[in-house]
């Protein structure tokens, strides 16, 4: 399986932290498990006028145990929380980042909403202290760039640098934006993928004034259930995913281990509404579309999707409505699942956290589950590897990814083939 690119573009090291472990393999293991990473919202007090008061915490973590002091008085959490996988992944991937052209090596990690923690502190400082007490890190911390720009000055990675902002779907177009500055020779080694720390008074609220979350307080292992006729929206998480993507030579002339393949990705807008999905799911369906084109691959030899699956009720029935048209009869053969029924939704950094389950699912031939799905929704109908993993060989998967905005991302991955 090849992509129509000369330069192929390849997965050579994972790094991840979550609600349910602060490596990878600890986060592999808790999917696999079926372990719900939701509990009660520690980070700020909440009482009864909070509609939702649950979320997916990143708990007993100490940044100083990878992070200088220095980098730590400058970032805000989710730039903490990017560093943090960007350093698994690094150190994953063997590669020897003092040696070697520093302008062939990038970064490309972006966030969904940045250091929203920083703006809601220094905006309580502005107004209670006034503007003489506002800290020079202010802008630092609080830039969407700002993984990007600390990954590159840790790992001396000085070629493309870039930090995507596209709500949900930010970690998708990530790993696809490395895909592309590799395929056309812009670079050889990029470390991409996505970071979010936004489980704060602003987040929760606002996104609880859409009506967008779950209100399942009184069980919070429950309240993420992707596909389920109980759904009642989703769970906001924090986290971070970054891959080391890489041209396939350059691994090979190292002696890298070679993880999956990235043979294809597909990129649309909705163009419908500012926050709400495409009722038919239109949009996701072209994208992936465009991803099985230009990676050269039929429908039929899709096996697996991790599906965007964020457990809210229109969400979910777009996404199977455009699964179901696509892929026609096929769609009963293959297998899709969504991992935020354990994890919850980690907004910017979901694509690379997501990436990495495919990645995992496509080497040990084990599919996660999709948790807490009881009473799949009418007309849901699909094998949603409900509740319990599923072995299966993978040698094609999709990975969807869409956010608000109308943003869609759909990337296609492959078992390498040599």
């Amino acid at each position: 399986m090849t992509s129509n690119s000369q330069r192929r573009v390849v997965i050579t090291g994972l790094g991840a932290i979550s609600n349910l472990g602060h490596d990878v393999n600890s986060t592999w293991s808790g999917l696999l498990e079926g372990r719900s990473g939701v509990g009660p919202i520690t980070a700020f007090e909440q009482d009864d006028r909070w509609p939702s008061r649950i979320a997916g915490e990143v708990h007993d973590w100490n940044p100083a145990d990878k992070l200088d002091n220095s980098e730590i008085k400058k970032t805000d959490r989710f730039a903490q929380l990017g560093l943090w996988a960007a350093i698994e992944a690094m150190e994953h991937s063997g590669l020897d980042w003092e040696q070697g052209d520093a302008y062939r090596r990038g970064v490309v990690i972006g966030s969904g909403v940045g250091g929203i923690q920083t703006i809601e502190h220094f905006s309580g400082v502005l107004k209670e202290k006034g503007p003489r007490r506002l800290s020079p890190f202010t802008v630092p911390k609080l830039m969407v760039n700002a993984i990007a720009g600390n990954v590159s000055i840790r790992f001396n990675l000085r070629g493309v640098n870039s930090a995507p902002a596209t709500a949900c779907a930010t970690g998708g177009h990530s790993l696809a934006e490395a895909y592309m500055f590799i395929a056309m020779n812009q670079a050889d080694f990029i470390l991409a993928g996505g970071a979010e720390g936004a489980v704060c008074p602003v987040c929760v609220s606002s996104f609880s004034a859409m009506k967008a979350l779950s209100t399942r307080n009184d069980e919070p292992m429950l309240a993420s259930r992707p596909f389920d006729r109980d759904r009642d929206g989703f769970v906001l998480a924090e986290g971070a995913a970054v891959l080391a993507v890489e041209e396939l030579e350059h691994a090979k002339a190292r002696g890298a281990s070679i993880l999956a393949e990235i043979v294809g990705f597909g990129i649309t807008g909705d163009a419908v509404h500012i926050a709400a999905p495409d009722a038919e799911g239109t949009g996701a369906k072209a994208a992936m579309t465009a991803a099985l084109r230009h990676a050269n691959i039929n429908t039929d030899q899709v096996d697996y999707i991790n599906a965007h699956g964020t457990s809210t009720p229109l969400g979910d029935a777009a996404e199977v409505h455009a699964v179901k048209t696509l892929f026609g009869n096929h769609a009963y053969n293959l297998a899709m699942s969504s991992t935020k029924s354990c994890t919850g939704h980690t907004l910017g950094a979901a694509g690379g956290v997501e990436s990495i389950a495919v990645v995992k699912a496509i080497n040990e031939g084990v599919m996660p589950p999709t948790i807490n799905l009881d009473n799949p929704d009418d007309g849901f109908d699909l094998n949603f590897v409900a509740n319990t993993p599923q072995e299966r060989e993978i040698k094609v998967a999709l990975n969807n990814s869409f956010g608000f905005g109308g943003h869609n991302v759909s990337l296609a991955l492959a078992k390498f083939d040599g």
